[in-house]
């Protein structure tokens, strides 16, 4: 299975607490519930689409907790998400959670050494082993390099504070856009796929003058 993240984010990249004022109010978050006010039909079919290729869910407990505490209570019959959501394996990530705690089924509790049990999953059949939150557990995947493909709704507000996709001291990288799969919605909202081209380093270069002429010289 490919791993693929899947998540809304700011102006500014902020991805916690989209959701509700109450969503994540860890270290002090008082500014939950940013996207809602510009969700619509548009950004609906495009998260449907995200959902259509999933296969299987990894979570962090917080997030794991968090969904698993709405979806279940969803049971309109044609709602895909929901669908997926609750039927679809899910393997959450946890040192402290017992079986008996991780109830939204069919759940695994994934104690051991995160990135040998990533690479596993990956190896099991399927389309997309997908992450959907989760914020410390992205930060570890993509470190890790063992991001293969990143969908962001990218919503037209800067939020000022929070838990940022990359936050100071991410592992440099560089990404290449699937053009088809990216586009701005009615709204102002963006929608981007994508694939890591590069993780550790960036290219660079410079603008400069050549004979009067402006010139830029990559090195």
């Amino acid at each position: 299975m490919l791993l693929s993240v899947n998540t809304f984010i700011s102006l500014d990249g902020v991805m916690q607490g989209p959701g509700a004022p109450d969503e994540d109010r860890s270290d002090g978050f008082d500014r939950g519930g940013w996207l809602v006010p510009h969700a619509s039909a548009h950004t609906n079919e495009v998260v449907e689409s995200w959902f259509r290729e999933a296969d299987a869910f990894l979570f962090g407990r917080t997030s794991f907790n968090l969904l698993g505490g709405y979806w279940p209570k969803v049971t309109e019959p044609n709602n895909l998400i929901a669908i997926k959501l609750n039927t679809l394996p899910k393997y959450v990530v946890s040192s402290t959670l017992t079986d008996e705690e991780a109830d939204w089924s069919p759940a695994t509790v994934l104690r051991g050494e995160l990135v040998d049990e990533v690479r596993r999953l990956k190896e099991l059949p399927g389309r997309e082993l997908q992450v959907h939150g989760s914020w410390k557990l992205v930060q570890t995947l993509h470190q890790a390099g063992l991001v293969d493909l990143y969908r962001l709704l990218q919503y037209p507000v800067v939020v000022g504070a929070g838990k940022r996709l990359f936050p100071d001291g991410s592992t440099p990288a560089t990404f290449t856009t699937v053009d088809e799969n990216s586009r701005v919605l009615p709204g102002g909202v963006v929608s981007l796929t994508l694939t890591p081209a590069s993780l550790g380093a960036i290219s660079a270069g410079a603008y400069t003058v050549d004979e009067g002429r402006s010139a830029t010289v990559l090195g």
